[in-house]
């Protein structure tokens, strides 16, 4: 299924600013909070859809990578939401948007777990490719040392996965209220359980092998998908693929820049691509058939009898694929006259030769259009 447009989930258009994408996504995670609607896949859906909008848009970074790109520029699982992270994952990290609705508006306040969940870091690694890949989109696999979930304990940082218990503070809710009586009555509040710091669990007996904290460094080989069409310096983001987070938590994402590898030939302008081809003066006069290079080899392209340098030979769809996937860009090879500094006697003697042709001097309709142009170029 195809994704919508962030913006038109949300209700708001490309210019709006953080206040106005906060109070958009308030109003519709309140309409489609599942507690609201117990067994309602739609509704649930659109809760994921838009706190995945959410988390682009209301990102300074993302929000650019979006705008330039489109989804394709954040690269699998787009935000880090809808496919690989739970419900308890979006409220964990967006709950704190309803704190001024008092509860989410009267619903759902009770009910679910205000847990802190702990999250891993990102991580930010460069892949270099070249113009050819970038063509054609490609599969690459990097190796990368990250923190991982601890094999002997599952994550949990208890040994064999096993030795905690519930926090009897707070009764595994990771919070604590207290009632206060003031001149204007009681007050209540609630803060996080000083005891298990909000996780809701006690480990009794810590694993000896990541000493409590359910993670531990090791290599993994990842394979990225990456586009066709990307640019230098683009960044794609791969939910979940980050650092594994602390004692179970949510792991961070995996921050892919594209670096584009300089083309010994060709210079890439957004789609199009550049070229410089350099002709001898008999060529551009008789004309000639030349070679040109593209992304995926050579071309043969004719120069007519007569062509004026600085003329632009465009061979269309042999540039670069938009990465939205909006067609193809062109290749264009600027036609440069190439004028020899020294010449034998013989070649001399050949150019003298040419000055008394009257084929070899511009002629008044020559001039004429020479000048339009100059003059078209100025104004």
């Amino acid at each position: 299924m195809e994704k919508r447009d962030y913006y038109e989930v949300l209700g708001v258009s490309k210019n709006a600013d953080a206040a106005a994408i906060k109070k958009a996504y308030r109003k519709l995670a309140l309409q489609y909070h599942p507690d609201k609607n117990p067994g309602d896949k739609e509704a649930e859906e659109k809760f994921k859809e838009a706190a995945e909008a959410y988390d682009v848009l209301s990102n300074e970074e993302k929000r650019r990578r979006y705008d330039q790109f489109g989804h394709a520029g954040m690269g699998s699982g787009a935000g880090g939401f809808g496919g690989g992270m739970s419900m308890d994952d979006i409220f964990s990290h967006f709950g704190d948007i309803f704190g001024s609705f008092g509860g989410f508006g009267g619903f759902g306040g009770g009910g679910r777990s205000a847990r802190r969940v702990n999250r891993g870091t990102n991580l930010r690694v460069r892949v270099k490719m070249s113009l050819k890949e970038i063509a054609t989109g490609i599969e690459k696999k990097i190796k990368v040392k990250k923190y991982v979930a601890c094999e002997h304990c599952k994550g949990t940082g208890a040994k064999n996965g096993t030795s905690f218990s519930t926090c009897s503070t707070c009764g595994g809710s990771g919070q604590v209220t207290r009632v206060q009586n003031t001149i204007l009555g009681a007050m209540q509040t609630t803060s996080t359980c000083p005891t298990c710091q909000g996780e809701g669990k006690i480990i009794n007996d810590k694993c000896t092998y990541c000493n409590g904290e359910g993670v531990q460094m090791s290599e993994e080989v990842i394979t990225i998908n990456i586009p066709a069409g990307v640019a230098d310096g683009m960044q794609l983001s791969l939910g979940g693929r980050g650092n594994a987070a602390r004692r179970g938590g949510v792991n961070g994402d995996l921050i892919v820049m594209i670096e584009e590898e300089e083309h010994p030939d060709l210079l890439r302008d957004g789609n199009d691509l550049l070229y410089n081809v350099f002709v001898g003066y008999p060529e551009v006069v008789l004309g000639e058939t030349v070679e040109i290079p593209t992304v995926d080899g050579k071309v043969k392209v004719k120069i007519e009898p007569g062509t004026q340098p600085g003329k632009i030979l465009r061979l269309r769809g042999k540039g670069l694929p938009d990465v939205n996937g909006y067609g193809k860009g062109d290749l264009l090879a600027k036609v440069n006259v190439w004028i020899p500094k020294n010449l034998s006697k013989e070649d001399k003697k050949l150019v003298e030769k040419m000055k008394e042709g009257e084929g070899f001097h511009p002629g008044a309709s020559d001039k004429k259009s020479f000048f339009s142009k100059v003059k078209d170029f100025f104004e």
